[in-house]
């Protein structure tokens, strides 16, 4: 959820009279899992060396396991020479000896599922490093190899070649092309890269690079992992061509317009266009063969989609039955704080996916995002990777902003289907705004030229201990990110049995949506409480949230859970309850 300066009008047609809406069913784990993503670099540190690694996020598993989630999605731990955080990829088939090694995956593996955890990996399949075997080995081959023809190489425009073959930008700034130098040191081919010129993108046409990934597939399931998320879903088949294409907005994005403008009454979403690298039709074969991979296995293996298209119709494509199991709702993530918006989106993602039988995600936070404990109370727009620094004008209200992202996850956790957690956002965590540039890491930053902050601001690590060396990060004080040095107050130690903490929320929120079975509910909407509220009941919990500024009035019943507290019977503004029915 984002700007609260949006107009009421937009997305927001006013919901029926009465509406109930009936869930998709299934036995599944993920339907309706709270699955808690960890960022490896940031989560705990073990050896002391600044990063974050397997050891030490295995130390600290039972935490997670008492905070009450049902699965860890870890963010890519796979060998790599880290110019993108692990999302360059130079070995998928084992673990980079910064986190560690395949022993302390498997150690990793077998803590977590002892504690009650799944286990998803993520995997990113639309690009490899530059420096992977397999493009290295593109390098030295001649124009039109067989190796080539794993990535996408194309021959320059103009007499020398020296023109890009189109004018597409990088999601990272820049354009989307590099040229190669050959061995003989003359200039060679361009080669495609969507993100940054260390991350080539791979040939999904090419069935060698198909049947590749399903063995790094099974290498995993083999192991034992219960699923994978998938980096840049609806990337990998480029339209046919590689026509020109400029973006109706600043850069290539991560896809459409996502969390603006909703775009209702289709029919065909698949006639929908988008861009020449995003959403392409021949995505979906891609996914019906890694299905039928997963499909060997026992245990209910997952796959969720990194899915960046409009509209929910759309996104609900890669969830078909042969497909993928979910995909993230970034709508719902990016709905403006306000009360129609939000209706509307949580009765379209709920319609959309049940249409083809997945339940509905919901998602705040993420490593790419900035946090909602800051984004919910920013006056205008923070696109997709932006981040929010120093010299950015009008910064979030932290207390406002934390006040809304406790009523915003207790709304969340309220709603059938599954929902994602980003670390930290348990302990209330903010964005990091006064990283200083010469501690920058992101691409978008240097890609940029400083115009952009990127997304370091959430990928600081996390404080478990506010009297200890970086936060009880590691013992040496060392952090690969500097720490703020107002954090002591959000460690998990300070909020540990602590009434009304932010962690304390979490755990009670938690153990009541399992206690009343929320995540396989249905959703009755309830229309007396005025414009300016989201209420409705799942089962036997009535849950209300107040987005206007004028207190609520509250039905008669046991409250469950407050996302502030509840003074004479009234919700105050930007807070949620839930009330047994």
């Amino acid at each position: 959820m984002a700007l609260e300066n949006i107009p009421d009008s937009v997305a927001s047609a006013e919901l029926p009279e009465t509406s109930t809406i009936i869930t998709a069913t299934g036995s599944e784990w993920w339907r309706s899992a709270v699955i808690y993503q960890i960022y490896p670099r940031s989560f705990a540190d073990s050896d002391g060396n600044g990063v974050g690694d397997l050891p030490g996020i295995t130390h600290r598993l039972p935490a997670l396991a008492e905070l009450g989630v049902d699965a860890i999605w870890l963010s890519p731990f796979f060998k790599s020479p880290q110019k993108d955080a692990g999302y360059d990829v130079s070995d998928y088939c084992d673990v980079d000896p910064l986190f560690g090694t395949l022993n302390d995956f498997d150690k990793l593996l077998e803590t977590a599922h002892g504690l009650g955890l799944k286990v998803i990996a993520d995997m990113v399949p639309n690009h490899t490093s530059d420096q992977h075997e397999w493009f290295q080995a593109a390098l030295a081959a001649p124009e039109g190899s067989p190796e080539r023809d794993r990535y996408m190489f194309r021959d320059g425009k103009g007499p020398k070649g020296d023109i890009m073959p189109n004018n597409w930008e990088s999601v990272f700034g820049g354009p989307m092309w590099e040229r190669i130098i050959n061995p003989d040191g003359t200039p060679g081919q361009w080669y495609l890269h969507i993100f940054d010129k260390s991350q080539p993108d791979l040939n999904w046409e090419n069935p060698w690079v198909r049947e590749k990934f399903f063995d790094i597939l099974r290498f995993w399931l083999d192991r034992g992992v219960d699923g994978f998320r998938v980096d840049v879903a609806h990337g990998m088949i480029k339209e046919a061509g590689l026509p020109d294409y400029t973006p109706p907005e600043e850069g290539a994005s991560m896809g459409g317009p996502v969390g603006s403008d909703v775009i209702h009454g289709i029919t065909d979403p698949e006639s929908i266009p988008d861009p020449p690298y995003w959403g392409q039709p021949g995505v979906h074969d891609i996914w019906r063969g890694w299905h039928t991979v997963l499909a060997e296995y026992e245990g209910d293996r997952v796959l969720c989609a990194e899915a960046w298209v409009d509209p929910l119709s759309k996104v609900a494509l890669w969830v078909r039955p042969d497909e993928m199991s979910q995909a993230f709702n970034f709508a719902y993530m990016f709905a403006a704080w306000k009360a129609k918006p939000l209706r509307r989106v949580i009765k379209e993602s709920i319609e959309a996916f049940s249409a083809v039988g997945a339940p509905s995600t919901w998602v705040l936070s993420n490593h790419d995002v900035v946090r909602h404990a800051s984004r919910l109370a920013l006056t205008k727009d923070s696109p997709q990777g932006a981040g929010i620094g120093p010299k950015t004008h009008g910064k979030p209200d932290p207390v406002l902003g934390l006040r809304r992202a406790r009523a915003a996850t207790s709304l969340m956790l309220a709603l059938p289907g599954s929902s994602y957690l980003y670390q930290g956002e348990e302990l209330g965590l903010p964005e990091d705004m006064e990283l200083p540039d010469n501690a920058r890491q992101d691409p978008t930053w240097f890609r940029t030229n400083g115009e952009k902050y990127g997304r370091d601001g959430c990928r600081v690590p996390i404080p478990w201990e506010a009297d200890k060396p970086s936060y009880g990060f590691n013992r040496s004080g060392k952090s690969w990110l500097p720490q703020p040095q107002d954090w002591a107050p959000y460690a998990r130690d300070a909020q540990e049995g602590v009434p009304g903490s932010t962690l304390e929320l979490y755990k009670s929120a938690l153990a009541l949506r399992s206690q009343h079975r929320l995540g396989t509910g249905s959703l009755e909407w309830l229309h007396d409480y005025g414009k300016k509220v989201v209420a409705f009941r799942n089962g036997d919990v009535t849950v209300i949230t107040n987005l206007g500024k004028v207190a609520v009035e509250l039905p008669v019943g046991d409250i469950l859970l407050s996302s502030e507290p509840i003074v004479g019977g009234a919700l105050p503004t930007d807070t949620t309850v839930w009330i047994r029915s």
